[in-house]
Protein backbone atom coordinates (compact mmCIF):
# COMPACT_ATOMS: atom_id res chain seq x y z
CA UNK A 1 0.00 0.00 0.00
CA UNK A 2 2.79 2.42 0.91
CA UNK A 3 4.64 1.63 -2.33
CA UNK A 4 1.54 2.36 -4.44
CA UNK A 5 0.85 5.60 -2.58
CA UNK A 6 4.49 6.61 -3.00
CA UNK A 7 4.39 6.08 -6.77
CA UNK A 8 1.10 7.93 -7.11
CA UNK A 9 2.46 10.96 -5.24
CA UNK A 10 5.58 11.08 -7.45
CA UNK A 11 3.40 11.09 -10.54
CA UNK A 12 1.57 14.22 -9.35
CA UNK A 13 4.73 16.24 -8.73
CA UNK A 14 5.98 16.68 -12.29
CA UNK A 15 4.34 18.54 -15.16
CA UNK A 16 6.43 16.55 -17.66
CA UNK A 17 6.23 12.71 -17.93
CA UNK A 18 6.84 11.13 -14.52
CA UNK A 19 9.72 8.85 -13.57
CA UNK A 20 10.70 7.02 -10.40
CA UNK A 21 14.42 6.26 -10.46
CA UNK A 22 17.08 7.93 -8.34
CA UNK A 23 18.67 10.09 -10.99
CA UNK A 24 18.64 13.41 -12.81
CA UNK A 25 16.85 13.64 -16.14
CA UNK A 26 17.04 16.29 -18.86
CA UNK A 27 13.76 16.61 -20.72
CA UNK A 28 11.95 19.07 -22.92
CA UNK A 29 9.58 19.92 -25.74
CA UNK A 30 10.43 21.58 -29.05
CA UNK A 31 7.26 22.92 -30.69
CA UNK A 32 6.86 25.42 -33.53
CA UNK A 33 4.68 26.10 -36.54
CA UNK A 34 3.11 28.68 -38.79
CA UNK A 35 0.01 30.69 -37.91
CA UNK A 36 -2.35 32.80 -40.01
CA UNK A 37 -4.63 35.09 -38.01
CA UNK A 38 -7.52 36.88 -39.72
CA UNK A 39 -6.28 40.25 -41.01
CA UNK A 40 -2.62 39.50 -40.20
CA UNK A 41 0.34 38.11 -42.13
CA UNK A 42 1.49 34.51 -41.75
CA UNK A 43 3.89 34.15 -38.82
CA UNK A 44 6.32 31.59 -37.47
CA UNK A 45 5.28 30.92 -33.86
CA UNK A 46 7.06 28.93 -31.14
CA UNK A 47 5.09 26.72 -28.79
CA UNK A 48 1.71 26.50 -30.49
CA UNK A 49 0.43 23.20 -29.03
CA UNK A 50 2.90 23.10 -26.12
CA UNK A 51 5.26 25.75 -24.81
CA UNK A 52 8.78 24.87 -25.92
CA UNK A 53 10.96 24.16 -22.89
CA UNK A 54 14.00 22.48 -21.43
CA UNK A 55 14.08 21.11 -17.91
CA UNK A 56 15.93 19.18 -15.26
CA UNK A 57 14.25 16.96 -12.69
CA UNK A 58 15.34 14.30 -10.31
CA UNK A 59 14.71 12.29 -7.19
CA UNK A 60 16.97 10.70 -4.59
CA UNK A 61 15.92 7.89 -2.28
CA UNK A 62 17.09 8.91 1.19
CA UNK A 63 15.61 5.92 2.98
CA UNK A 64 12.76 5.39 5.39
CA UNK A 65 10.12 5.95 2.73
CA UNK A 66 11.39 9.43 1.88
CA UNK A 67 12.67 10.88 -1.39
CA UNK A 68 14.12 14.29 -2.14
CA UNK A 69 13.11 15.78 -5.51
CA UNK A 70 13.56 18.90 -7.59
CA UNK A 71 12.42 20.36 -10.90
CA UNK A 72 13.76 23.31 -12.91
CA UNK A 73 12.02 24.17 -16.17
CA UNK A 74 12.87 27.04 -18.54
CA UNK A 75 10.85 28.27 -21.48
CA UNK A 76 12.59 28.49 -24.87
CA UNK A 77 11.14 30.44 -27.79
CA UNK A 78 12.27 28.57 -30.90
CA UNK A 79 11.58 31.49 -33.25
CA UNK A 80 13.95 33.87 -31.42
CA UNK A 81 15.94 31.74 -28.97
CA UNK A 82 14.80 34.00 -26.10
CA UNK A 83 12.61 33.34 -23.05
CA UNK A 84 10.29 36.33 -23.52
CA UNK A 85 7.50 35.80 -26.09
CA UNK A 86 5.54 38.74 -27.45
CA UNK A 87 1.84 38.99 -28.27
CA UNK A 88 1.11 37.20 -31.53
CA UNK A 89 -0.86 40.10 -33.04
CA UNK A 90 0.33 43.74 -32.89
CA UNK A 91 -3.09 45.35 -32.39
CA UNK A 92 -3.81 47.77 -29.55
CA UNK A 93 -6.12 46.79 -26.69
CA UNK A 94 -8.51 49.64 -25.80
CA UNK A 95 -10.46 48.41 -22.79
CA UNK A 96 -8.25 49.81 -20.03
CA UNK A 97 -8.57 53.42 -21.18
CA UNK A 98 -12.36 53.48 -21.48
CA UNK A 99 -13.96 56.58 -19.92
CA UNK A 100 -10.75 58.62 -20.06
CA UNK A 101 -11.80 60.91 -22.91
CA UNK A 102 -11.08 64.07 -20.87
CA UNK A 103 -7.39 63.14 -20.70
CA UNK A 104 -5.34 64.59 -23.62
CA UNK A 105 -5.00 62.18 -26.55
CA UNK A 106 -1.17 62.00 -26.47
CA UNK A 107 -1.33 60.84 -22.85
CA UNK A 108 -4.00 58.24 -23.67
CA UNK A 109 -1.80 56.91 -26.48
CA UNK A 110 1.10 56.67 -24.07
CA UNK A 111 -1.05 54.87 -21.50
CA UNK A 112 -2.17 52.30 -24.07
CA UNK A 113 1.45 51.55 -24.95
CA UNK A 114 2.39 51.28 -21.27
CA UNK A 115 -0.56 48.98 -20.52
CA UNK A 116 0.47 46.67 -23.36
CA UNK A 117 4.21 46.05 -22.97
CA UNK A 118 6.17 44.38 -25.76
CA UNK A 119 6.96 41.33 -23.63
CA UNK A 120 3.78 39.32 -23.12
CA UNK A 121 5.10 36.52 -20.88
CA UNK A 122 7.99 36.35 -18.40
CA UNK A 123 8.53 40.09 -18.14
CA UNK A 124 10.96 39.40 -15.28
CA UNK A 125 13.14 37.42 -17.73
CA UNK A 126 13.45 34.63 -15.18
CA UNK A 127 15.62 31.70 -16.22
CA UNK A 128 13.28 29.04 -14.82
CA UNK A 129 10.00 30.87 -15.33
CA UNK A 130 7.93 27.72 -15.94
CA UNK A 131 8.88 25.81 -12.77
CA UNK A 132 11.51 26.08 -10.04
CA UNK A 133 10.96 23.88 -7.00
CA UNK A 134 12.47 21.48 -4.49
CA UNK A 135 10.66 19.14 -2.16
CA UNK A 136 10.33 15.99 -0.14
CA UNK A 137 8.13 13.03 -1.07
CA UNK A 138 6.99 11.14 2.01
CA UNK A 139 4.72 8.16 2.68
CA UNK A 140 1.92 10.63 3.49
CA UNK A 141 2.33 13.03 0.56
CA UNK A 142 4.70 15.51 -1.04
CA UNK A 143 5.86 18.85 0.37
CA UNK A 144 7.13 21.28 -2.30
CA UNK A 145 8.71 24.75 -2.21
CA UNK A 146 9.25 27.30 -4.98
CA UNK A 147 7.46 28.42 -8.15
CA UNK A 148 4.76 25.98 -9.27
CA UNK A 149 1.46 25.58 -11.09
CA UNK A 150 -1.50 26.50 -8.90
CA UNK A 151 -4.13 23.93 -7.84
CA UNK A 152 -6.96 25.80 -9.56
CA UNK A 153 -5.09 26.10 -12.85
CA UNK A 154 -4.27 22.39 -12.91
CA UNK A 155 -8.01 21.67 -12.87
CA UNK A 156 -8.61 24.27 -15.59
CA UNK A 157 -5.91 22.73 -17.82
CA UNK A 158 -7.20 19.18 -17.28
CA UNK A 159 -10.64 20.25 -18.53
CA UNK A 160 -9.28 21.97 -21.67
CA UNK A 161 -9.96 19.97 -24.85
CA UNK A 162 -6.84 21.42 -26.50
CA UNK A 163 -4.69 20.79 -23.41
CA UNK A 164 -3.88 24.48 -22.77
CA UNK A 165 -2.41 24.86 -26.26
CA UNK A 166 -3.20 26.14 -29.80
CA UNK A 167 -5.64 28.89 -30.72
CA UNK A 168 -8.57 26.72 -29.62
CA UNK A 169 -7.48 26.59 -25.97
CA UNK A 170 -10.21 27.57 -23.51
CA UNK A 171 -7.91 30.08 -21.81
CA UNK A 172 -7.86 32.42 -24.81
CA UNK A 173 -11.31 33.79 -23.91
CA UNK A 174 -11.05 33.77 -20.09
CA UNK A 175 -8.49 36.54 -19.65
CA UNK A 176 -10.94 39.28 -18.76
CA UNK A 177 -11.99 42.01 -21.18
CA UNK A 178 -8.96 44.03 -20.12
CA UNK A 179 -6.82 41.58 -22.06
CA UNK A 180 -3.77 39.59 -21.16
CA UNK A 181 -2.78 41.92 -18.29
CA UNK A 182 -5.98 40.85 -16.54
CA UNK A 183 -5.49 37.10 -16.15
CA UNK A 184 -8.52 34.89 -15.81
CA UNK A 185 -6.59 32.36 -13.74
CA UNK A 186 -3.39 32.37 -11.70
CA UNK A 187 -1.33 29.87 -13.70
CA UNK A 188 1.71 29.75 -11.40
CA UNK A 189 2.71 31.19 -8.06
CA UNK A 190 6.23 31.95 -6.91
CA UNK A 191 7.40 32.02 -3.27
CA UNK A 192 4.95 29.22 -2.47
CA UNK A 193 4.72 26.01 -0.49
CA UNK A 194 2.50 23.14 -1.60
CA UNK A 195 1.28 19.83 -0.21
CA UNK A 196 0.12 17.11 -2.64
CA UNK A 197 -1.28 13.66 -2.14
CA UNK A 198 -2.53 10.92 -4.46
CA UNK A 199 -3.95 7.53 -3.48
CA UNK A 200 -3.70 4.28 -5.48
CA UNK A 201 -7.47 4.38 -6.01
CA UNK A 202 -7.26 7.72 -7.85
CA UNK A 203 -8.34 10.22 -5.22
CA UNK A 204 -5.91 13.10 -4.69
CA UNK A 205 -5.56 16.71 -3.75
CA UNK A 206 -3.30 19.68 -3.22
CA UNK A 207 -3.06 22.77 -1.02
CA UNK A 208 -0.82 25.77 -1.81
CA UNK A 209 0.11 28.87 0.19
CA UNK A 210 2.04 31.79 -1.28
CA UNK A 211 3.97 34.23 0.89
CA UNK A 212 4.51 37.97 0.26
CA UNK A 213 5.35 38.69 -3.40
CA UNK A 214 3.75 35.44 -4.51
CA UNK A 215 1.62 35.00 -7.62
CA UNK A 216 2.84 34.96 -11.20
CA UNK A 217 4.30 38.48 -11.16
CA UNK A 218 4.97 38.66 -7.43
CA UNK A 219 2.14 41.15 -6.84
CA UNK A 220 0.35 39.29 -4.03
CA UNK A 221 0.60 39.72 -0.28
CA UNK A 222 -0.51 36.10 -0.06
CA UNK A 223 -1.97 33.39 -2.26
CA UNK A 224 -4.13 30.39 -1.33
CA UNK A 225 -5.13 27.51 -3.58
CA UNK A 226 -6.63 24.05 -3.14
CA UNK A 227 -7.92 21.22 -5.31
CA UNK A 228 -9.46 17.76 -5.05
CA UNK A 229 -8.96 15.34 -7.94
CA UNK A 230 -10.02 11.89 -9.12
CA UNK A 231 -7.91 10.08 -11.72
CA UNK A 232 -9.05 6.51 -12.29
CA UNK A 233 -11.47 4.37 -14.33
CA UNK A 234 -11.17 6.67 -17.34
CA UNK A 235 -11.79 9.86 -15.34
CA UNK A 236 -9.40 12.80 -14.90
CA UNK A 237 -11.46 15.40 -13.08
CA UNK A 238 -11.52 17.71 -10.10
CA UNK A 239 -12.54 20.95 -8.46
CA UNK A 240 -10.17 23.76 -7.55
CA UNK A 241 -10.15 27.19 -5.97
CA UNK A 242 -7.54 29.99 -6.06
CA UNK A 243 -7.53 33.26 -4.12
CA UNK A 244 -4.99 36.09 -4.25
CA UNK A 245 -4.61 39.07 -1.92
CA UNK A 246 -2.94 42.21 -3.30
CA UNK A 247 -0.07 44.01 -1.57
CA UNK A 248 -2.56 46.39 0.08
CA UNK A 249 -4.43 43.50 1.72
CA UNK A 250 -7.44 43.53 -0.63
CA UNK A 251 -8.97 40.40 -2.12
CA UNK A 252 -7.77 40.25 -5.73
CA UNK A 253 -8.34 37.52 -8.32
CA UNK A 254 -10.61 34.72 -7.05
CA UNK A 255 -11.36 31.71 -9.25
CA UNK A 256 -13.29 28.47 -8.89
CA UNK A 257 -13.01 25.69 -11.46
CA UNK A 258 -14.62 22.29 -11.94
CA UNK A 259 -14.29 19.77 -14.73
CA UNK A 260 -12.08 17.27 -16.47
CA UNK A 261 -12.28 14.43 -18.94
CA UNK A 262 -13.62 10.89 -19.36
CA UNK A 263 -12.07 8.36 -21.75
CA UNK A 264 -14.40 5.80 -23.31
CA UNK A 265 -12.96 3.65 -26.07
CA UNK A 266 -11.82 5.87 -28.93
CA UNK A 267 -13.58 8.88 -27.42
CA UNK A 268 -12.33 11.27 -24.75
CA UNK A 269 -14.96 13.75 -23.56
CA UNK A 270 -14.20 17.06 -21.83
CA UNK A 271 -16.27 19.55 -19.84
CA UNK A 272 -15.38 22.44 -17.56
CA UNK A 273 -16.80 25.43 -15.70
CA UNK A 274 -14.76 28.43 -14.54
CA UNK A 275 -15.80 31.43 -12.41
CA UNK A 276 -13.52 34.43 -12.01
CA UNK A 277 -13.84 37.64 -10.05
CA UNK A 278 -11.33 40.43 -9.45
CA UNK A 279 -12.46 43.63 -7.74
CA UNK A 280 -8.94 44.81 -6.87
CA UNK A 281 -6.40 44.12 -9.59
CA UNK A 282 -2.93 43.41 -8.20
CA UNK A 283 -1.60 45.61 -11.03
CA UNK A 284 -3.36 48.79 -9.82
CA UNK A 285 -0.27 49.79 -7.84
CA UNK A 286 1.78 49.60 -11.03
CA UNK A 287 -0.74 51.58 -13.07
CA UNK A 288 -1.21 54.37 -10.52
CA UNK A 289 2.50 54.48 -9.73
CA UNK A 290 3.23 54.81 -13.45
CA UNK A 291 0.88 57.79 -13.70
CA UNK A 292 2.48 59.54 -10.73
CA UNK A 293 6.05 58.98 -11.90
CA UNK A 294 5.65 59.47 -15.66
CA UNK A 295 2.46 61.38 -16.48
CA UNK A 296 2.09 63.72 -13.49
CA UNK A 297 5.32 65.71 -14.16
CA UNK A 298 4.14 66.53 -17.68
CA UNK A 299 0.88 67.95 -16.30
CA UNK A 300 2.56 70.46 -13.96
CA UNK A 301 2.24 73.39 -16.44
CA UNK A 302 -1.56 72.92 -16.42
CA UNK A 303 -1.80 73.80 -12.74
CA UNK A 304 -2.52 71.80 -9.61
CA UNK A 305 -6.30 71.79 -9.99
CA UNK A 306 -6.25 70.45 -13.57
CA UNK A 307 -3.53 67.91 -12.84
CA UNK A 308 -5.48 66.63 -9.81
CA UNK A 309 -8.72 66.39 -11.79
CA UNK A 310 -7.04 64.40 -14.57
CA UNK A 311 -5.44 62.07 -12.03
CA UNK A 312 -8.83 61.45 -10.42
CA UNK A 313 -10.33 60.62 -13.83
CA UNK A 314 -7.52 58.16 -14.47
CA UNK A 315 -7.76 56.42 -11.08
CA UNK A 316 -11.57 56.16 -11.18
CA UNK A 317 -11.56 54.56 -14.62
CA UNK A 318 -8.53 52.32 -14.26
CA UNK A 319 -10.09 50.85 -11.12
CA UNK A 320 -13.34 50.19 -12.98
CA UNK A 321 -11.68 48.88 -16.12
CA UNK A 322 -9.56 46.29 -14.30
CA UNK A 323 -12.56 44.70 -12.57
CA UNK A 324 -13.35 41.20 -13.82
CA UNK A 325 -16.58 39.34 -13.13
CA UNK A 326 -17.30 36.44 -15.47
CA UNK A 327 -18.12 32.77 -15.82
CA UNK A 328 -17.24 30.45 -18.65
CA UNK A 329 -17.77 26.87 -19.74
CA UNK A 330 -16.25 24.52 -22.29
CA UNK A 331 -17.33 21.21 -23.80
CA UNK A 332 -15.73 19.04 -26.46
CA UNK A 333 -13.80 15.90 -27.12
CA UNK A 334 -11.21 13.80 -28.93
CA UNK A 335 -11.82 10.91 -31.32
CA UNK A 336 -8.87 8.59 -31.94
CA UNK A 337 -8.31 7.34 -35.50
CA UNK A 338 -5.27 5.10 -35.86
CA UNK A 339 -2.17 7.13 -34.98
CA UNK A 340 -4.13 10.38 -34.94
CA UNK A 341 -7.02 12.11 -33.22
CA UNK A 342 -9.67 14.67 -34.12
CA UNK A 343 -10.31 17.37 -31.52
CA UNK A 344 -13.26 19.77 -31.28
CA UNK A 345 -14.34 22.35 -28.71
CA UNK A 346 -17.00 24.92 -27.92
CA UNK A 347 -16.48 27.48 -25.15
CA UNK A 348 -18.22 30.65 -24.00
CA UNK A 349 -17.21 33.49 -21.68
CA UNK A 350 -20.13 35.28 -20.01
CA UNK A 351 -19.07 38.79 -18.97
CA UNK A 352 -21.25 39.92 -16.05
CA UNK A 353 -20.12 43.56 -16.13
CA UNK A 354 -22.08 46.43 -17.70
CA UNK A 355 -20.19 46.19 -21.00
CA UNK A 356 -21.49 42.61 -21.47
CA UNK A 357 -18.42 41.79 -23.55
CA UNK A 358 -19.00 38.08 -24.07
CA UNK A 359 -16.87 35.84 -26.26
CA UNK A 360 -17.59 32.51 -27.95
CA UNK A 361 -14.82 30.13 -29.07
CA UNK A 362 -15.12 27.24 -31.52
CA UNK A 363 -12.20 25.10 -32.59
CA UNK A 364 -11.39 21.95 -34.51
CA UNK A 365 -8.06 20.23 -35.03
CA UNK A 366 -6.21 17.09 -36.05
CA UNK A 367 -3.10 15.68 -34.38
CA UNK A 368 -1.07 12.84 -35.95
CA UNK A 369 1.69 10.91 -34.18
CA UNK A 370 4.66 10.26 -36.43
CA UNK A 371 6.31 8.38 -33.54
CA UNK A 372 6.07 8.09 -29.77
CA UNK A 373 7.86 11.44 -29.40
CA UNK A 374 6.92 13.44 -32.51
CA UNK A 375 3.58 14.62 -33.83
CA UNK A 376 2.23 17.09 -36.38
CA UNK A 377 -1.00 19.03 -35.94
CA UNK A 378 -3.33 21.53 -37.53
CA UNK A 379 -5.99 23.60 -35.72
CA UNK A 380 -8.61 26.12 -36.86
CA UNK A 381 -10.18 28.38 -34.23
CA UNK A 382 -12.79 31.13 -34.37
CA UNK A 383 -13.74 33.67 -31.70
CA UNK A 384 -16.93 35.73 -31.81
CA UNK A 385 -16.48 38.93 -29.78
CA UNK A 386 -19.35 41.02 -28.41
CA UNK A 387 -19.29 44.74 -27.57
CA UNK A 388 -15.86 45.70 -26.13
CA UNK A 389 -14.27 42.23 -26.31
CA UNK A 390 -11.06 41.98 -28.39
CA UNK A 391 -10.06 38.34 -27.89
CA UNK A 392 -8.02 36.65 -30.62
CA UNK A 393 -6.55 33.11 -30.84
CA UNK A 394 -3.10 32.59 -29.34
CA UNK A 395 -0.71 29.74 -28.66
CA UNK A 396 0.44 27.71 -25.66
CA UNK A 397 3.47 29.97 -25.27
CA UNK A 398 1.88 33.40 -25.77
CA UNK A 399 -1.47 35.24 -25.75
CA UNK A 400 -2.96 36.10 -29.13
CA UNK A 401 -3.34 39.77 -28.22
CA UNK A 402 -6.26 41.81 -29.53
CA UNK A 403 -8.42 42.30 -32.60
CA UNK A 404 -8.04 45.58 -34.51
CA UNK A 405 -11.32 46.93 -33.13
CA UNK A 406 -13.57 46.02 -30.19
CA UNK A 407 -16.35 43.60 -31.07
CA UNK A 408 -14.57 42.30 -34.16
CA UNK A 409 -14.51 38.54 -34.68
CA UNK A 410 -11.21 36.71 -35.09
CA UNK A 411 -9.99 33.39 -36.43
CA UNK A 412 -6.70 31.56 -36.94
CA UNK A 413 -5.23 28.56 -38.74
CA UNK A 414 -2.19 26.87 -37.20
CA UNK A 415 0.04 24.08 -38.53
CA UNK A 416 2.93 22.81 -36.44
CA UNK A 417 5.25 20.05 -35.29
CA UNK A 418 6.05 19.00 -31.72
CA UNK A 419 8.92 16.82 -30.49
CA UNK A 420 9.27 15.61 -26.91
CA UNK A 421 12.61 14.51 -25.52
Amino acid sequence: MKTKLFAAVIATCFAAPAFAQSSVVIYGIADAGIMKTKGEKVKLVSGIADGSRIGLKGTEDIGGGFKAMFQLEARVELDTGTQTPELITPNQGRYLTRGMGAIPAPIINGLNVAFQPKIAVNAEKALFDRTAMVGMITPVGAFLLGRMYTPGYEIFAAADVFEAGTGASWGHITGGTAGFTSLGADIRSQKSIQYRIATPKGLGGSVMYGFKNSGYLGRYEKFIGAAVTYKANGFDMGIGHNRGTDLDGNSSLVTSTAGGSYKMGDFKLFAGFHAQRNRNSALLRDYIGGWDSTVAPSLAPLGVATATALRNIFITNIRANTIVDATSFQIGGHYAIGAGRIMATFAKQNDKLASNSDATLMGIGYDYNLSKRTDVYTVYSHIKNDNQAQYTPGAASAPGGFTKTPGEDSSALQIGVRHRF
